[in-house]
């Protein structure tokens, strides 16, 4: 063992990615200076691995590669070996997929990239194999090669790690658009024929096999038919939503969505499951039940929000990261049946559920089925009752590990669709779901000064907040105030608006890392969407909303300078922009501000307020209570008609006349601005 290493590094680490590694016989380094200060020291370069506890390929190396003695040897002598775990540590992991892109075209996980000891990328890929196979050259082959080229043609490596560095920055810079040009509605229109061109009308979704939901663009197609009427735009969505929901990349007996398909139809799917997609596809579900009224779309969101409260929800309320892809070293085993199977746990009523999912003999996926819907949709007690069975009988299977460790932005995102869920579907153990998270996030994820902190696992709770962390919170926030009208949860939501704007501003928009983040090669700065809203386009978000409940022209300017920026890249590549779509959508359609003033437990409120969140309505606001000095600002100043509730909508800066009328209010939120 080389000098200055401790054995068991990682062993201390609270990300179950890391703990996985603790064992191997690589001697492994957590990011940090005592590894950058090792490579220096020893005048080595620095292999990175970045990774994260569900991903199947990432086990995969670590078993072919990472526990194998002789290749651990050859990393050992030659690098200082440094593991990542991406979730933890977004900064990082965006720097390098930049620089892996650059250099090879495309990337994904694990990441493998070596540095110079100043954390500068100077070559790198994905997985390697362990012996070379379809042109891809075997992970000890690489190794050598670049320890080789470290000792004999440094100046290339160093030079080509500069030019890397260069390039990730330019990539992160602010956008070349005029940030001072109004906000245009053709930008909308010209990213859905962008959408709409690359839309596979045989099977719904975009882009070919592997094939991921993409929920932020279907959000933003059910905003464009609501405000234009465009059928075309709604029958995309409705279309991708069914055969998702019928596919075997959703879970037909437990609820919740697996990561993707890798095939076109949705058939057959890579089996993590995420935090972050099943919060965001709750949310589209409960969406295209509000515009279309089918209760197929109602079902999987609350299937959806129920898979995630009985396996993914912390005692203290805090929600869990992902599940894993494999369990007993095989990728699928707990999600996978055969015919007999089924009959020993169903008995007389197996035959229904074997048509219903197309179980047969032969199996789809190595002698083996995974379900799929082919029934007739709608509620049938039958088929309820036999997944219920099914359930039953997979439980005693062993479970796929379960990374339970709560990241701050993931569980926004979670918590504004059980905050949404519980208004709109009238769930108030949804709201007792939302509030317990909410009280866990503030009470335990904020360190000094009200700054967010990043994760926490087992009361560890570490590592600076990212943009996304405050932007996804704030959304939850909001949502979970105008479910519950308790100020609690708005002032929390203004108070860390303030701190990502006093810590994270760009000269446009925001740096996803704060003003006194530890230093990198560059501070990074996505603009992307990517399986996650960007934290510079969801800022943008929530900005624009908390711009009319805090009354604060600010918020709303910062907005728009950012939205009207990225205008250029929204229209011409929608799909990995679409939550910046979804807030230009926002800032341009003239959205209520509505300020309802009422005692909340009041006959007369209620009723005002179940004629605001009547149908789907996302271009509007909604602050409600009697005005005191914890109230949102849009409430201030408000008065009541003849001692009744009295809602006071506004929009463009120009209020209305009050109405005390539900249906004359709903006449008037349903008007053209």
């Amino acid at each position: 063992m080389t000098s200055g290493f401790s054995a068991g590094l990682l062993a201390e680490e609270s990300s179950p990615y890391l703990l996985q590694h603790a064992d191997n016989p690589v001697e492994w380094y957590p990011w940090g200076q005592e590894a950058l200060e090792r490579a220096r020291a020893e005048d080595k370069p620095i292999f990175l691995s970045i990774g994260y506890s569900a991903c199947h390929w990432c086990h995969v190396m670590a078993h072919e590669s990472f526990e194998d003695e002789r290749v651990a040897a050859i990393m050992n002598q030659h690098f200082v070996n440094v593991k990542v775990d991406r979730e933890e540590r977004p900064d990082l992991d965006q720097i390098y997929m930049a620089a892996v892109q650059a250099m090879t075209g495309s990337g994904g996980w694990p990441m493998s990239v070596f540095l110079t000891a100043d954390g500068a990328p100077f070559y790198g890929g994905t997985y390697f194999p362990p012996q070379a196979r379809h042109g891809l050259p075997s992970f000890a082959e690489v190794l050598l090669a670049v320890a080789d080229a470290w000792q004999n043609r440094r100046q290339e490596l160093v030079a080509t790690g500069r030019r890397l560095v260069e390039k990730v920055i330019q990539e992160s810079a602010p956008p070349a658009s005029p940030e001072d040009s109004p906000l245009d509605p053709e930008t909308l229109s010209a990213a859905f024929r962008v959408i709409r061109g690359l839309f596979g009308r045989a099977h719904g979704g975009w882009g070919r096999a592997p094939k991921f939901p993409q929920p932020m663009t279907l959000e933003f197609l059910l905003r464009y038919h609501h405000s234009t009427g465009d059928a075309l735009a709604l029958a995309m969505v409705t279309q991708t939503l069914e055969a998702m929901a019928r596919g075997g990349i959703y879970d037909q007996v437990g609820g919740g969505f697996h990561r993707y398909s890798v095939d076109e139809r949705w058939a057959m799917p890579h089996f993590e499951k995420m935090l972050y997609d099943n919060a965001q596809l709750a949310r589209v579900y409960l969406h295209a039940w509000q515009v279309t009224g089918e209760a197929f779309f109602r079902i999987i969101s609350e299937e959806v929000l129920d898979y995630v409260v009985r396996e993914m929800t912390g005692p203290a309320g805090g929600f869990y990261s992902s599940q894993d892809a494999d369990s007993e070293g095989e990728e699928g085993r707990f999600y996978l049946w055969t015919p007999a199977r089924v009959r020993d746990a169903l008995g007389e009523a197996a035959y229904a559920i074997i048509e219903a999912y197309r179980i047969t003999e032969s199996g789809r996926f190595e002698g083996q089925n995974v379900l799929r819907f082919a029934g007739e949709l709608g509620h049938r007690p039958e088929l309820v009752e036999a997944r219920r069975k099914l359930y039953a009988a997979r439980e005693k299977r062993v479970w796929p590990a379960r990374d339970e460790k709560l990241l701050t932005s993931w569980n926004g995102l979670m918590l504004a669709a059980f905050a949404e869920a519980a208004r709109v579907f009238g769930r108030d153990d949804y709201r007792r779901v939302a509030e317990r998270n909410a009280d866990f996030i503030l009470s335990e994820m904020l360190g000094p000064e009200g700054r967010l902190l990043r994760t926490w696992r087992g009361g560890q709770v570490k590592l600076n907040g990212y943009l996304e962390d405050y932007a996804h919170l704030i959304d939850g926030l909001l949502e979970l105030y105008q479910t519950t009208f308790d100020p609690r949860w708005f002032q929390a939501a203004q108070g860390l608006a303030e701190r990502m704007i006093q810590h994270y501003s760009a000269p446009v928009g925001f740096y996803d890392t704060s003003d006194d983040h530890e230093t990198l090669v560059t501070r990074p700065r996505a603009l992307q969407d990517n399986a996650i809203p960007s934290g510079n386009a969801m800022a943008a978000s929530v900005l624009a909303r908390l711009a009319g409940l805090a009354s604060e022209p600010r918020y709303r300017q910062l907005a728009e300078r950012s939205l009207a920026s990225m205008q250029s890249r929204m229209a011409r590549f929608p799909l990995g922009f679409a939550q910046w779509l979804i807030a230009s959508d926002y800032v341009l359609s003239h959205p209520r501000e509505i300020a309802l003033v009422g005692r909340p437990e009041a006959a007369d409120t209620l009723a005002l307020l179940e004629a605001c969140a009547s149908g789907y309505r996302p271009h509007q606001v909604l602050a409600a209570g009697l005005p005191d000095q914890e109230s949102p600002p849009l409430l201030l100043g408000r008065e009541q008609r003849d001692g009744r509730a009295t809602a006071h909508v506004c929009f463009d800066s120009v209020c209305q006349q009050p109405v005390v009328d539900p249906a004359e209010l709903e006449t008037l939120l349903n008007s053209r601005a």
